[in-house]
Parts: structure tokens; sequence; C-alpha cells
């Protein structure tokens, strides 16, 4: 296996189906567009046992963890209902850790960070988890930063991700980083995902903070802005694509959402560019095209109306900036 990328998923009863699915589908995709090393991909299992699902399916290890030797490119350890088990479970544990040593690079996703945290290989590193789970996790192992805001981090060859279909947007970076993003953007088109979402994402947008519109139309538009920034989103683009007048949009806007239509754009446009002021280092002109805003002036604007802050003060904070409650209107909107 000297001219492949071996791949090692780690799963165990009750592990999220999900997790083991997104990385082992997003690589034989990558395989199948000729990635040069390709990738050999492998589920194991202690004692190759196979590992039942939390949804029931049953799949078949390749591979016993304690008879894997040689050098691999990624561990990756998947999370789950059955985390709590695997974290405890010392014969794991000692494989994982074995394994982690002859690994370019480790990976978790969801909760497989306990597992990660349980082995001792993410104190003092900056990890991602799922937005549910973290403050069990920093309570449980307060030398390891755990930070529930990105949908991945990579903290030197350590990568953590947050829930589930976030393990898809990890793997498109580690094939980026690995073959460039020409082969990514073409993975990502075959799997029929809009975009490769950046790491630095928020896991909770601002139309998921709170509960879901009522409105069925509404729910389907705050998704359809909300991964569509930099698209034409003003009312009446969205109105011809929902079949309404503007009128009427911002009618059901207005009640099931709070914000105008126009406002809801902007909000959802602010956030997703202040997330990436944190962490990308894109200069404001390249987080303004991204988003959605005309110019990097326009984006200044916007956090100050939203945050009531700037673009450079947001950078400097420790945590996320909270959006203001404008006059009159009667809960924030993120």
């Amino acid at each position: 296996m000297d001219n492949q990328r071996r791949i090692l998923i780690v799963a165990y009863d009750d592990a999220q189906i999900l997790d083991i699915a997104c990385p082992s589908g997003a690589l034989d995709v990558a395989n199948r567009y000729d990635a040069a090393p390709p990738y050999a991909i492998e589920l194991a299992t202690l004692g190759r046992r196979a590992a039942r699902s939390s949804a029931g399916i049953v799949l078949e290890a390749g591979r016993a963890l304690e008879a894997v030797t040689g050098r691999l490119d990624t561990l990756i350890v998947v999370g789950g209902v059955g985390y709590e088990c695997a974290a405890a479970d010392e014969r794991l544990l000692a494989q994982v850790r074995r394994l982690a040593e002859r690994s370019r690079r480790v990976a978790s996703v969801c909760t497989g960070t306990y597992v990660l945290a349980a082995a001792g290989l993410l104190d003092h590193r900056r990890v991602a988890t799922h937005w549910g789970y973290g403050e069990q996790l920093a309570t449980r192992h307060p030398v390891v930063a755990v930070d529930v805001g990105p949908l991945y981090i990579r903290d030197g060859n350590v990568y953590t991700s947050a829930g589930v279909t976030s393990a898809l947007d990890l793997t498109l970076s580690l094939i980026e980083d690995d073959h460039g993003p020409t082969l990514a953007h073409a993975v990502a088109r075959e799997l029929v995902s809009y975009l490769h979402r950046p790491a630095d994402q928020a896991q909770i947008s601002m139309f998921l903070a709170a509960p879901p519109p009522g409105d069925r139309m509404v729910r389907d538009l705050a998704g359809y802005i909300a991964s569509h920034l930099a698209e034409d989103l003003t009312p009446g683009a969205l109105a011809a694509r929902a079949g309404v007048s503007p009128r009427h949009l911002t009618r059901l806007f207005t009640a099931h959402l709070d914000p105008t239509p126009t406002r809801a754009v902007r909000a959802a446009r602010a956030e997703a560019a202040a997330h990436l002021v944190r962490s990308s280092g894109l200069s404001l002109a390249a987080i303004a095209r991204r988003c959605g805003f005309g110019s990097a002036q326009t984006l200044r604007q916007a956090f100050l109306d939203h945050f009531g802050v700037s673009g450079d003060r947001i950078r400097r904070m420790p945590d996320m900036p909270r959006a203001r409650v404008p006059s009159g209107q009667k809960t924030p909107v993120s």
C-alpha cells in the first residue's frame, strides 16, 4: 500500500452511521475522480467484530484494530450514542493511542472527540464537537479547549469536527489538502453538495438558533438563504423562487421569522462574515464577496448595524459578538 493513502475508520456499537458514511463516501468518490495516490479505506473494530450502528444497521469490519500494523495516513474516530462506552473502553483507547502514533493525521467526527480526549490525544488542543456535547466534554477534560462554534478545527495534525454532516465538510477539507481544490470541488458536486462550507461556519445559524418558522415556505427559504449567501437574495428573487408576491413574502417572514426578508438576509450574511473574519485570515473584500456584500465598506456597515462593532473588533474578540436588538424588534435575529 505504499502508493495509497491508508485511511482507517474506527467504529464501535451504536456509532452514528453518517459519521462513517460521510468520510468513506467522499473518499470513495475522490478515488473515482482519479485521486493520486488513491485512498485505501478500511473500517476497523476491536476484534474485527461487526459494529451495530445506532440506526440498527450492522457494518462488517474489514480489520481488527489490534492487527493493524504499518503507517497510516489518517485515523478517523467516529461518534454516535455509543461514545460513552467507547470512551470508557481501555482496550479501544489503547489501540487508538497506538494507531495515532502511526498516523500522519488524526481526526474525529462529532462525539468521537470524547474517545480522542479519553485517549489523551486532545490535551492542550483546540477542538470542535457537536454543539450539544461541548459543555460536558469541557467539564470532563478541562485541559482540552472546546469550541462548539466552528464546523471543524485543525490543531496541528489533529482534526475534529461537529455533528454528523460536518464530517463531509471535514473530509472535503482533507481531500483539498491532499489533492487541491479542483478535486475537492468535483467531489462536492458529485455528492450534490452545494458548496464546501468553511471550517469556521457556525454550527447553528440564525435560522436554527430559535424554533423553526411555522410556515414551510419560510423554512425552505431560510435554508436557501443560509446556503446561497453570495447569490441574488433580494425580496423579488426570493418571492419568485417561492412563487408569491414580494408583499406576501414580507408578510410571511414578519409573521413567522420576525425580521423582513431583507433584514433576515443581511443578518445571515453578517453572521457568516463575522465567523470568517474571526478565523479565516481572508481580507474583508474577499469575505464580502463570499458572503454576498457588494464591497468591504458595505460589510463594515453591516457589522456596525448588526453587532454594533467593527470588523477589526470582531477579529480581536474572544467570542462571537451577539447581534443587537433593533428598536421595535421583538426578538434578536441571531
